[in-house]
């Protein structure tokens, strides 16, 4: 499971993503939509900022942007910058490992070899998605809900 501070992060790039290159967004308004609590949401995007993924501006027209295009922000790098690992165990995680307490013998151990399959095709998706990919997505489901309904109002 992904922690709140990824999930947030995530929210508020996607949010990002969909006013690239139209100027700052300002952090209450970020929050107020997106339901992220202001604090939090400040060091998270103090955080990215650090990392090269947004830009700010100060004063009048100011807030927080994407500093790269969305089709350049992977999902994996959002993951590891917020601190989340992506195994599901510790002892199959490639930046976050640890030795499981329980564990007699890693290299026999049958959950952990599937967990290394796991971790391994989540981070296929999550190294080949990005913001953009999250964009065109939510746009189909919109338009298939849209859809959906216009058949629901004919009948």
């Amino acid at each position: 499971m992904i922690s709140k501070k990824t999930k947030y992060a995530i929210k508020a790039l996607v949010f990002l993503a969909h006013n690239y290159g139209k100027g700052p967004i300002l952090i209450d308004n970020l929050s107020k939509i997106e339901k992220i609590p202001k604090k939090f949401l400040q060091a998270i995007l103090l955080d990215l900022k650090k990392h090269g993924i947004l830009g700010s501006k100060m004063g009048l027209g100011g807030g927080y942007y994407l500093a790269i295009k969305p089709s350049e922000v992977l999902l994996s790098e959002i993951l590891r910058l917020t601190g989340g690992p992506i195994a599901l165990i510790p002892c199959v995680s490639l930046n976050f490992y640890e030795r499981c307490d329980d564990c007699l013998d890693e290299t026999t151990c049958g959950i952990r070899n599937i967990m290394i399959d796991v971790r391994e095709a989540t981070l296929k998706i999550l190294s080949k998605t990005s913001l953009e990919d999250i964009l065109i997505s939510e746009a189909k489901l919109i338009s298939l809900k849209k859809n959906m309904k216009l058949k629901q109002n004919k009948k």
